[in-house]
């Protein structure tokens, strides 16, 4: 499985969740590569799922499945959300 998380830039922001989405990944035991990018990136990028803040989410949502995140910094929701995204694959 691959997750690319999305910011403006694909610097700051999305670097930042996606090492929150490697402490949850462990938490939870579940394996999956996980990157960033820019948004105007994410089209040539293929993943099984594409996390972002809610800002830019509807903007991903036509390259897959899209997790929308109302804050870049709450582990708990990235958890809860990230959680309820695997239990409906059959992953946990």
């Amino acid at each position: 499985m691959k997750i690319l998380v999305c910011c403006g830039s694909g610097l700051g922001s999305s670097f930042m969740i996606e090492m929150n989405i490697n402490k949850v990944l462990k938490e939870l035991n579940v394996e999956a590569e996980v990157d960033h990018s820019d948004l105007s990136s994410a089209a040539g990028i293929k993943a099984d799922l594409y996390v972002g803040t809610r800002d830019i989410a509807s903007q991903l949502v036509s390259l897959g499945e899209v997790i929308s995140l109302n804050s870049m910094i709450d582990l708990k929701e990235l958890k809860d959300k990230m959680a309820e995204y695997f239990k409906n694959k059959g992953l946990l």
